[in-house]
């Protein structure tokens, strides 16, 4: 099958995973975790049901979705330079550098942003897909189980009773409401780019994320190497079996994880075993995911309702970087500030609000356009 095919399933699932990464966004206020005290009591328990299975359902699995649909972005992106014998690899870090700016214009509203990350560590894919799929493949595994936290566990376990501090991160967001909490536009941008970017890398690295990435990336560079995400008898067997054994996997690691304080009494110990086990946790989740809307999208009459989330798809960085500037002008000082009357009952409300305008935008767009505007400028720029 050509490369030049677009795959729909691929729109689709990366729209599914930056509509739910908006919605996550809108009950968390975008990174403000404040809980008004003056809602009714009814209200509260709602918040925290909702809040409970926002965070289940996609904390830690729509970004994996999203790093995974990069790698495979790449394999295809990379097969139809070779198809044309041009080589990528110079094509592809000049990419990178572009996606890295426009992170840091993400970033100045949202301080959680991804993409500068995806850009640093995207350019690892160009050695890497030099290797044989075997070794990309073990390293991808080894990476998904954290090597260094492994380091951090082998120390508590030779040192449980020691005590440990609040992870480094906490006392950068900590400072968050000094300035998104606070009128000005400029202090928000200033602190998202300064406090703000620290925060968010101390946090990806105590979590294991940049290695979780990475390895994503690498496994979704296999799968589009390997174009696992056609519409093929022996595909559509492929992820049945990733379905089935992600599901037999999910359950016990799971409640592993509900459970792990009645295991591990001592703290420094449960801290590395957690971060370990929540990332091998939310991969096996992501999977599910995954395999269960392709097989959904090809052999199911959803197809149709499926096909919604692909105009959030087709311009996937644009929409990543709009919710973020719309969430601080509805949540952050210097917009609205709904983070200090929002429990999160009103946040999904607004996060659905915004996925409907937003789709709205997109379908508008589509029919003048064939990119999304960042899309547009990051691909003239890259092609110049």
């Amino acid at each position: 099958m050509s490369t030049k095919t677009r795959i729909q399933i691929l729109d689709v699932l990366r729209g599914f995973a930056i509509v739910s990464i908006m919605l996550l966004h809108s009950i968390e206020h975008f990174d403000i975790y404040y809980f008004p005290e003056h809602l009714p009591a009814w209200m509260k328990t709602l918040d925290g049901a909702i809040w409970e299975t926002m965070f289940f359902l996609f904390s830690g699995k729509s970004y994996s979705i999203f790093a995974l649909l990069f790698g495979v972005t790449y394999a295809i992106q990379l097969s139809r330079q070779k198809e044309k014998g041009q080589s990528f690899a110079g094509r592809f870090a000049w990419r990178m550098v572009l996606l890295f700016a426009f992170g840091i214009l993400n970033s100045a509203f949202f301080q959680g942003d991804v993409l500068t990350i995806y850009a640093v560590l995207g350019v690892l894919l160009i050695p890497f897909s030099k290797l044989k799929d075997s070794i990309i493949l073990g390293i991808a595994i080894i990476l998904l189980v954290l090597p260094y936290e492994w380091t951090n566990l082998i120390y508590a376990l030779q040192h449980p009773d020691e005590k440990i501090n609040d992870p480094i991160s906490w006392s950068y967001f900590g400072k968050m409401l000094t300035y998104v909490g606070e009128p000005s536009l400029w202090d928000t941008i200033i602190g998202n780019l300064t406090n703000g970017k620290i925060g968010v890398l101390r946090w990806n690295w105590e979590n294991g994320r940049f290695f979780t990435i990475l390895a994503l990336f690498l496994l979704g560079y296999l799968l589009g190497k390997h174009q696992k995400f056609h519409e093929t008898d022996k595909n559509l067997e492929f992820w049945t079996q990733v379905l089935k054994i992600s599901i037999i996997a999910f359950i016990p690691l799971y409640l592993l994880k509900r459970n792990m304080d009645h295991f591990i009494e001592s703290d420094i110990i449960r801290r590395s075993a957690l971060t370990i086990e929540t990332s091998i946790t939310n991969f096996s989740f992501m999977l599910v995911l995954v395999s269960g809307i392709t097989l959904l999208f090809y052999k199911t009459k959803a197809k149709n309702a499926l096909m919604y989330f692909s105009r959030f798809g087709r311009m996937s960085m644009s929409n990543y970087i709009i919710q973020s500037i719309l969430g601080g002008a509805i949540f952050y000082g210097w917009g609205l500030g709904l983070y200090k009357y929002t429990g999160a009952t009103y946040g999904l409300l607004i996060g659905l609000a915004l996925t409907i305008i937003i789709g709205i935008f997109c379908k508008w767009w589509a029919k003048r356009y064939k990119q999304g505007p960042f899309e547009t400028v990051w691909h003239k720029a890259t092609w110049m």
